[in-house]
């Protein structure tokens, strides 16, 4: 199930991508109010953009842009809206987006080829273990996807390893959706009641939200500690409200794979111009048949590094890499640059912490303070040496370490309205708004 633009040519796909391009501006001259202000505060002709080369010629578009000017985004009459959906806030305030009946196909037609691109078919059942509700457009993505793929679905929702052991006992699904840190407690509840977690039927896990490889592509710590003890197949996919669209691996696992048919991809400096092959810089995308809220040259704050070598998969698109970090939680500290992930990646590799969270501050000379707090019932003090040992090793920064209670790890990871876990905490930000 590979869309045959994937296996085109790199000149094919870019001149296939022009083309998607100027129906997306004809579309917007006529039917987005922000976009048709842009265009006139900055004496851009539409009909002056005929490539993609020609991008730069655009200011970019911002989160704070759809936050200050949310409703003028949207391109149909608020009738054809039937899926209301808002981003996770996790650098700022949540975003409204709404969907039409044609942007509810487009998003299926994403996850079933991403779905596919990871080797899942029709034969496959999909146990969800993320949820549907609380207006976040990944779950619903994940079941419309599985629908239009044909593979069976499991609507578990997050949480609770006895109901998510219960059901892959009870219907014997083939694969897992997950946050896949969540893999380590379904592996610790299997061995706490005898459960063979290698005899169960799960050949693999779609893994959503935290990093599995690093920017080499080998498996990071949290990929080993799960694969070390349950045998199965480990798929990173990126994606996000905003774009409508996911990156997914395929079965050689060396970044997620672009649709070209559903969006245009940038990897910009800091001074918003394309960076060189192989360097790092902030990804922007450009929707493509998106029908109620299209985005042209968005900023995502994701910083990462994109490969354009063609695949053994035979896809010639280009692979994001894992995610290096997000733009807006890059920490300086003593000369060094560090992004949350890289300390994530440390964290995970020491057993006795079984929860945390990174808490960034200011000092009181007014430069970057990094804060870890541990949940470690057991020998704190012999874990402090070795952290601290590890910390200087690896980043050649020491963060503060101060060990707190369950309750208290608990009470910030998982603060009220927030549909996922929180690991960072930006005191940063509170201070500047």
């Amino acid at each position: 199930m590979i869309p045959e633009i994937e296996l085109k040519s790199i000149e094919e796909i870019k001149q296939f991508q022009d083309k998607k391009l100027q129906e997306l501006l004809v579309y917007l001259s006529e039917k987005s109010a922000f976009y048709q202000k842009l265009f006139a505060k900055n004496n851009i002709p539409f009909n002056s953009i005929k490539t993609h080369k020609d991008l730069t010629k655009i200011p970019t578009t911002t989160k704070e842009d759809l936050q200050q000017y949310n409703d003028d985004f949207i391109c149909v009459n608020k009738t054809e809206i039937i899926d209301y959906v808002t981003t996770s806030g996790t650098t700022g305030k949540p975003v409204f987006f709404g969907l039409t009946d044609k942007d509810l196909d487009r998003l299926a037609y994403n996850e079933a080829i991403s779905f596919a691109c990871s080797n899942l078919t029709k034969k496959d059942t999909i146990q969800l273990m993320t949820t549907m509700d609380r207006r976040f457009m990944a779950g619903l993505a994940y079941f419309l996807g599985a629908r239009k793929l044909g593979a069976g679905i499991i609507r578990v929702g997050a949480g609770i390893p006895e109901l998510q052991w219960d059901s892959i006992q009870k219907f014997q699904p083939t694969y897992l959706v997950t946050v896949p840190s969540f893999l380590l407690k379904l592996i610790a509840y299997a061995e706490k009641n005898n459960i063979d977690i290698n005899k169960s039927s799960i050949k693999g896990a779609i893994c959503i939200g935290e990093p599995l490889k690093n920017q080499d592509f080998t498996p990071n710590i949290l990929s080993k500690k799960i694969t070390e003890k349950w045998h199965i197949n480990l798929y990173s996919t990126y994606a996000s409200t905003e774009m409508n669209t996911a990156f997914a691996e395929c079965e050689y696992q060396v970044g997620g794979h672009h649709h070209p048919e559903l969006i245009i991809v940038e990897i910009l400096d800091e001074n918003n111009q394309p960076v060189a092959n192989n360097e790092e810089g902030e990804l922007v995308i450009t929707t493509l048949g998106v029908e109620a809220m299209p985005l042209l040259r968005f900023k995502t704050g994701d910083i990462v590094k994109a490969h354009y070598d063609s695949c053994k998969c035979g896809r010639n698109t280009l692979r994001l890499g894992p995610v290096i970090g997000r733009k807006k939680q890059m920490i300086k500290y003593k000369g060094t640059t560090i992004y949350p992930p890289a300390m994530y990646n440390l964290l995970n590799d020491f057993s006795e912490i079984k929860s945390y969270i990174i808490e960034i501050d200011k000092n009181e000379i007014g430069t970057d303070k990094i804060t870890l707090k541990l949940y470690a019932p057991e020998n704190e003090v012999s874990l402090l040496h070795k952290l601290k040992d590890h910390f200087r090793a690896k980043l050649r920064v020491l963060p503060i370490i101060e060990f707190v209670t369950k309750e208290e790890i608990n009470s910030l990871k998982f603060p009220k309205m927030s549909r996922k876990p929180m690991l960072f905490i930006d005191k940063r930000k509170q201070k500047n708004s």
